[in-house]
């Protein structure tokens, strides 16, 4: 049974490495400049809202991919500290090389759906007269609204937890509360830290990002215990006086803001890379299977 469940695990990071290419082979950002289609002198029309709305739904895909890596390693710590209230180390002993590659498996998809979403709606609300941090609240709500089946689905997986389709829309007030809150926080931590600090350069950009991020997962942080709170499975659940225990919502709140800081900031490093990546490997398809077979074939090997 170990050994089919090896070659399907195997089966299915081939299905997500083929269904990685197949996407992001037609993606208008990672494509190359058609032929001119107007005349020399004569001036190109600005883009259309859907030029635009498809162009932020591909970089959302681009930047899914990367933070579908670094999600499989961070989510299943993260969340280990927000509901079952672990310490650190306590959480890193149950992270294992096969629940992580398991667990990439969920993060890929779901990003894919998660991230262009994210990004079709902020396009969408860039063409309103809202403020960016009201833009930020209506996105949040938005966001959660759409993908809150999306968002506990995984988190089910991450914990190891049954799938329960009348689940999948538990703790949605805690958790649009907070994604409401982390959205006008983004906008405005972001506008404040950007003019305050006004990076020149692309690693500068990237660290102020993952400062924005850090600062708004602790602005945001008590919707995320509520919803924490509120996820606890009945037959384990801890009193309330326990789980909000001032150095549990501390070392939850502290930790998970710092790794989804970095998480992010590094993610935005990363994603001009793999778009570079991407590019040369929808010029060499052979090159990309083969590559491909590679990573299957040591995943099997590191999973036995």
């Amino acid at each position: 049974m170990a050994r089919s469940a090896r070659y399907g695990s195997g089966r299915a990071l081939l299905f997500v490495g083929v269904a990685v290419l197949c996407a992001l082979h037609g993606l208008p950002g990672l494509s190359p400049p058609g032929p001119a289609l107007a005349d020399a002198g004569e001036e190109a029309a600005p883009p259309s809202f859907i030029t635009k709305v498809v162009g932020a739904a591909a970089q959302g895909a681009t930047a899914a991919t990367v933070a579908a890596i670094l999600s499989a390693i961070t989510e299943p710590i993260v969340n280990r500290l927000l509901v079952k209230r672990m310490t650190f180390s306590q959480a890193y002993s149950e992270i294992t090389f096969k629940l992580v590659s398991n667990f990439f498996l969920t993060t890929f998809p779901t990003n894919m759906l998660k991230f262009p979403v994210f990004e079709v709606i902020n396009m969408a609300l860039s063409f309103t007269t809202l403020s960016g941090s009201v833009r930020g609240v209506v996105n949040g709500w938005l966001f959660c609204t759409i993908m809150l089946p999306v968002t506990n689905y995984r988190f089910r997986k991450s914990m190891g937890w049954e799938i329960n389709p009348a689940l999948l829309y538990q703790a949605y007030v805690p958790t649009v509360a907070r994604d409401i809150v982390y959205g006008w926080a983004r906008g405005f931590v972001g506008g404040a830290l950007g003019s305050a600090i006004a990076p020149e350069t692309f690693a500068g950009k990237a660290a102020v990002f993952g400062l924005v991020v850090f600062a708004a997962c602790i602005i945001s942080s008590p919707g995320n215990e509520w919803r924490g709170y509120t996820l606890q499975p009945p037959n384990k659940k801890l009193p309330f006086g326990e789980y909000f225990k001032p150095v549990n919502y501390v070392r939850s709140t502290g930790v998970g803001a710092t790794i989804m800081g970095i998480a992010l900031m590094v993610g935005m490093l990363a994603t001009p890379y793999a778009e570079m990546l991407f590019g040369y490997l929808k010029e060499h398809v052979f090159l990309g299977i083969g590559a491909l077979a590679v990573v299957v074939l040591a995943f099997r090997m590191l999973t036995k």
